[in-house]
């Protein structure tokens, strides 16, 4: 979050409780057929009963998979119990590896935070997580100058770093709006320094997933800018607030599950309603992917909308 960005916060009243999200898991979700979840943000480990989630989540007898991604600010402190609730797989956004750099991409307003996540992610290594993945969005001008040192994280360790093309969303101009930078312009800089070869390890997500020969972990590569790939996305997203979104880019669709709990309607009701969005997805990937990832369908900043 920039400095210079200025967000308004929800009230807690505004947000799903934690009752009420696990009444939504348990009697729509995953009644629906949905089995992966990931905890995002906003940042997860700020949710008081975090733990508890993850633990409650892992146990449902249909979740095939389940995931988070942090800021890592409270994961030294976490990594622990939330491994033991049943956590194995965790993403961490990692932007720089040089302590002001990173400071001017979160937006720091009092004591440096870098090694705060350098703690986390060795908290996370240390306990076991794997795959432990780190996001590295990628600035022109701020932190593309990084780029070998970051890629080489993944040479001695069993590290996922993937580079992620810069979304000009709601804030570009914090950045000072250089647009950003493909990702094969990012693979041929490793190329040269390495070499570079297609990864037989697969993701769930977008990531083209490559290696460095004789490296213990990958390289993977989210290009939404140059390679859009709305077409094969098949994710949903809840908010903290309880709005269930077909599409992280614009607002087409979106249901009110809270109010729609607070105001009385069965949850069979609102099963039927996330249904007949699931089978309007297609349709809505379509037209954002026409549209392009311009965000101008969305109000909203990238650190409001958690990525």
């Amino acid at each position: 979050m920039p400095e210079g960005a200025e967000l308004e916060y929800l009230q807690q009243q505004d947000v799903l409780t934690h009752e009420e999200l696990l009444l939504l898991l348990r009697e729509v979700f995953i009644p629906t057929g949905f089995t992966r979840f990931r905890l995002t943000g906003g940042e997860p480990l700020l949710h008081p009963k975090v733990v508890d989630l993850v633990r409650t989540i892992a146990a449902f007898p249909e979740t095939q998979d389940l995931s988070m991604t942090t800021n890592a600010f409270k994961l030294a402190d976490l990594a622990q119990d939330l491994y033991t609730a049943g956590l194995r797989r965790i993403n961490i956004s990692l932007d720089s590896l040089e302590p002001e750099t990173f400071d001017r991409i979160i937006g720091n307003r009092g004591r440096s935070r870098w090694q705060q996540v350098w703690a986390g992610i060795q908290a996370a290594h240390r306990v076991g997580f794997d795959p432990l993945k780190l996001n590295v969005v990628v600035i022109p001008g701020v932190n593309d100058h990084e780029i070998l040192n970051l890629a080489a994280l993944s040479i001695d360790r069993q590290w996922h770093v993937r580079f992620i093309e810069f979304m000009p969303i709601g804030n570009a101009e914090l950045f000072g709006d250089k647009g950003w930078i493909d990702s094969e312009d990012l693979r041929q800089q490793i190329r040269s320094q390495w070499g570079l070869t297609e990864s037989q390890v697969r993701g769930n997500g977008p990531a083209d997933v490559f290696q460095i020969p004789g490296a213990k972990g990958t390289l993977g590569f989210i290009s939404q800018m140059s390679e859009c790939f709305c077409d094969r996305c098949n994710r949903m997203r809840l908010s903290a607030d309880g709005w269930l979104r077909p599409c992280l880019l614009n607002e087409i669709g979106q249901l009110d599950l809270k109010t729609a709990l607070r105001s009385g309607i069965s949850t069979l009701e609102i099963r039927h309603q996330v249904q007949e969005l699931l089978a309007l997805k297609p349709e809505i990937n379509y037209k954002q992917r026409e549209s392009g990832a311009s965000g101008e369908a969305y109000a909203r900043t990238m650190s409001q909308i958690g990525g």
